[in-house]
């Protein structure tokens, strides 16, 4: 299950980057490439073109022309794409948060779109080489360079899908949506996981464990873990959060029972570390995302309180999935005996990290400290797993107000804000 958990990982950030499947179709072009001229070799073309003689290209001159036009075509429309998928990272990292720039590389489409090209090139490029001078018994590949017309003409259709997505992917609304649908996927998936919980054992007196490396604890795997504990005969209760960063040598995890040098090192491959963080693996990434775009939106030099105002509303749909998740994450073995503590962020701390920075940049703006008042009340009519949520949500509330007492001038507005602040109250 280790070796599992490590693949995951691994898929996970070798799709998340930009020459994955440029990669992939580049090779796959490669290999048919090599195919059609073993084909070629067994008089595929003298079949075609006896056949469907209007298919085949038999002219020398006429092949390595047409091939070099696709080919130079090609290099210029993938030219122009890199530029233009360059353009759009900059400006997703200049306009909203460079943390959204990941989500925009592992684009499926874009990848796609360049690896045709990509493809298209190579094919041609082998295709031309394979084309020898005239024989008396040499057939030309004209089915070969068919096929190369046929890929070109395919990326044509790839390239002006290509500017149409590239054109709607940079629009902040794809980009808020694709975050929350990634975050919410992720975060059902974990109100849906079996809720333990049972009370584990005081942890005080343990054994603690560092971690070797630095790195974002991107993965877990749970049920090496346990297979580690049933064989050491111990438990284990987590010290660092997943989705956070961790240093090397910081205490990240405690054992019940002292561990040799060698099980140490089979506990720590059930860790896995990267640098990078993604939303697929980490929900609190997509709350954070949301929170850094909508905050960046009320900057002075963009000053776009609409997008702030959508971001709240993402925010609002996803605390709402979060308050049916225990802040507690206890796994339990076959035995339904508690074996390991997972500590996870709690629901205090993820909405003091969210809203703390809406308060201090856009306590100002009376839209949105209204429209962040609404979002709790709205909170405050959910049926929490936890009631201890909705003392949360008021301790909140209460801030809010305060800082809209300090920083809002117009009586007006203020009455506004305190109408909603008291109807929370009173409910």
């Amino acid at each position: 299950m280790i070796i599992i958990t490590r693949l995951r990982s691994f898929f996970n950030v070798i799709t998340n980057t930009i020459a994955f499947y440029p990669t992939l179709y580049s090779i796959l072009a490669v290999f048919f490439a090599f195919a059609m001229m073993y084909a070629e070799s067994r008089g595929v073309s003298g079949f075609v073109q006896e056949n469907a003689p209007v298919l085949v290209i038999n002219n020398r001159d006429t092949a390595r022309n047409l091939l070099t036009t696709l080919i130079a075509g090609g290099l210029s429309m993938l030219v122009f794409s890199f530029s233009m998928v360059m353009l759009l990272l900059s400006q997703a990292a200049a306009n909203y948060s460079p943390r959204v720039l990941p989500s925009l590389i592992s684009n499926r489409k874009h990848q796609t779109i360049l690896g045709i090209f990509l493809a298209m090139i190579l094919y041609n490029i082998i295709t031309m080489m394979g084309i020898e001078p005239d024989g008396d018994n040499y057939q030309l590949p004209g089915f070969s360079v068919l096929i190369g017309i046929i890929s070109a003409v395919f990326a044509l259709g790839a390239f002006v899908y290509f500017i149409h997505s590239i054109s709607t992917s940079i629009q902040i609304n794809n980009i808020l949506k694709n975050i929350y649908t990634l975050s919410r996927k992720r975060l059902q998936y974990v109100v849906d996981e079996k809720d333990y919980g049972q009370e584990f054992p005081d942890s005080s007196g343990w054994y603690t464990y560092h971690a070797t490396r630095s790195g974002t604890m991107q993965n877990i795997s749970i049920s090496g873990l346990l297979d580690l504990a049933k064989q050491c005969d111990t438990k284990f209760d987590l010290i660092a959060t997943k989705g956070l960063y961790v240093f090397k040598n910081q205490e990240y995890i405690k054992s019940e029972k002292e561990l040799t040098d060698e099980q140490v090192k089979e506990l720590a491959k059930n860790f896995n570390f990267t640098e990078s963080e993604l939303v697929s693996d980490n929900y609190v990434l997509g709350f954070k995302q949301i929170t850094e775009i909508g905050i960046k939106a009320m900057s002075p030099g963009i000053n776009d309180p609409g997008t702030a105002l959508d971001t709240i509303n993402y925010l609002t749909e996803l605390f709402a999935l979060r308050m049916q998740k225990s802040d507690k994450s206890i796994v339990l073995d076959e035995d339904e005996n508690p074996i390991i503590n997972l500590k996870t962020i709690t629901f205090k701390e993820l909405i003091f990290n969210v809203l703390a920075p809406f308060r201090t940049y856009c306590k100002h703006d009376v839209t949105v400290m209204q429209k962040l008042l609404d979002m709790i009340a709205h909170l405050l009519r959910i049926d929490p797993i936890n009631e201890d949520y909705k003392e949360v949500l008021h301790r909140e509330a209460s801030m809010m107000i305060q800082d809209a007492n300090n920083s809002i001038e117009n009586p007006i507005d203020l009455l506004v804000l305190q109408g909603i602040y008291d109807r929370m109250e009173i409910e």
